[in-house]
């Protein structure tokens, strides 16, 4: 059983049984409960600290848990009605209605019930993630002189001297600011780049984390097709002759959702477009390190090949460590860099310096490379084997694409033509009846979707025997459609 699960478990069971001890008494000891409910002390441990947090126990160094005093009743709830109003956004011609809507990003974070296998995960599985890695350079870093002073504004100078030698020799530490992650990062840059009303083109279908902080931040975004090779130069062109945009955002690199990387040849032709737009180009370089063992050379960076500025480079180590390690860069030349430097002091400060004091500690450490090395071989045998699964039991779902890296399929549902999004629910809340969560289609599109999808993870699961079970339980919920 996965440790969250055992966690959960033994909340539930804890929580019911407090009726039992009057207020201020004192619960089993930690070594009773794990023998007890045959879980680890450390389940134990997090399992009384979420009951503290809420409020249920409390807990007191060397004496240990006590059930908490009852809380006063809760005031009855005021009239918030009139925000109704306010966040309306009807304040005239000139006001940029707004919508936050992370329904599309929830979808990969929210955990689902216990024995639910997890395809719709976006993070590596607990057994791919560096954890041994991560808490001796976490360990190291605190013992760093300074560890838990105030860092520069723009990062660790060697942090940021690391990032820009993984961009290419053309970016300098000067051109690099380290960020909160990449989806701060893609935050800040669309709020730099764009006011609020303007258009931003986006691939489509795109990642649903982008369209959410375009939407947030009162930008329009606009979809540009493409296909296995990538975005399609001819329609970008095109979008930005209708639209008078000034900002493309892209994944060239295995592409969330398609898994597709962008063709040699279109390469600079993606970045003419924009230049002769007068466009910045946003390019997220989140997968380049989920590449496969046999995906072949790689292709630099958009941004290694751009001397005039035109590229926002955006990256993190998040993907490929632990949604915790939240530690990315943003990278950019020309009076735009000082713009996104504002916006990000403005909004947050600074990455605290422990976490990038540990993410200098776990690149720089021998185990780095081999982390690297076991999580590029997984990947490959995972996306091998769902692919295999999902032939022999589910053929009737199209796989355009078999990704050379990243840590998902993408695959259309059967009925194609436009409104087959609408099968999608469906095959969600079947998949979820049959105890396996996929990820919808619909939001990975800012327009209608040409046809139905679902996304797939191989990365967010435990290994080869899950994903087989997991492609087995959509069998059976595709089944359940057909016979009702």
């Amino acid at each position: 059983m996965q440790e969250r699960s055992s966690v959960a478990e033994l909340v539930t069971s804890l929580r019911a049984e407090l009726n039992r001890y009057s207020p201020g008494g004192k619960l089993p000891s930690s070594r009773a409960l794990v023998e007890r409910f045959r879980v680890s002390p450390v389940t134990v441990s997090r399992a009384i600290a979420q009951l503290a947090a809420e409020g249920l126990v409390t807990t007191r160094p060397g004496s240990g848990a006590f059930r908490a005093e009852p809380r006063a009743a809760l005031p009855a709830p005021g009239d918030t009605s009139w925000q109704e109003v306010s966040l309306s956004g009807d304040g005239g011609p000139e006001v940029v209605p707004r919508t936050v809507d992370a329904s599309g990003v929830l979808v990969t974070l929210a955990a689902p019930p216990p024995g639910v296998i997890e395809f719709n995960g976006g993070y590596l599985h607990a057994s791919l993630q560096p954890e041994r890695a991560l808490s001796a350079a976490l360990a190291r870093a605190g013992r760093r002189p300074g560890a838990w002073s105030r860092p520069p504004t723009d990062g660790l100078p060697e942090l940021r001297s690391w990032f820009a030698r993984e961009i290419g020799p053309a970016v300098s530490a000067a051109d690099v600011l380290i960020t909160a992650g990449g989806q701060g990062a893609l935050a800040t840059a669309l709020r730099a780049l764009a006011p609020p009303g303007a258009p931003v083109l986006v691939e489509s279908p795109t990642y649903p984390g982008m369209l959410a902080a375009a939407r947030a931040t009162g930008l329009r975004p606009v979809p540009v097709p493409m296909d296995a090779d990538g975005v399609r130069p001819e329609l970008l062109a095109d979008a930005f002759r209708a639209t008078g945009a000034r900002v493309f955002v892209t994944q060239p690199l295995f592409q969330n959702p398609t898994g597709a990387t962008l063709a040699p040849a279109r390469r600079p032709e993606v970045l003419a477009i924009a230049r002769a737009a007068g466009a910045f180009v946003v390019e997220d370089d989140f997968a380049r390190r989920l590449v496969h063992d046999d995906s072949g050379p790689l292709p630099a960076p958009l941004a290694a090949d751009d001397p005039d500025g035109t590229v926002v480079h955006v990256c993190s180590l998040t993907k490929v460590t632990s949604p915790s390690l939240r530690v990315g860069a943003l990278a950019a030349r020309g009076p735009v860099l000082e713009r996104l430097r504002a916006i990000q002091v403005v909004d947050s400060f600074f990455v605290p310096r422990p976490l990038q004091e540990a993410a200098l500690e776990l690149v720089g450490s021998p185990s780095w490379g081999r982390h690297l090395a076991a999580v590029s071989a997984e990947l490959g045998r995972r996306r091998t084997t769902m692919a295999a699964a999902l032939a022999g039991e589910l053929p009737e779902l199209t796989l355009p694409h078999l990704p050379a890296g990243g840590g998902s399929l993408w695959l259309r549902l059967p009925g194609g033509g436009a409104g087959a999004g609408a099968d999608e629910p469906a095959v969600v809340s079947a998949a979820l009846r049959a105890s396996v969560a996929v990820a919808p289609g619909r939001p990975y599109f800012c327009a209608e979707p040409p046809a139905g999808h679902v996304r797939l993870s191989f990365a967010g699961v435990s290994g080869a025997a899950e994903i087989a079970e997991g492609v087995r339980r959509l069998r059976t919920a595709f089944d359940s459609l057909l016979e009702g």
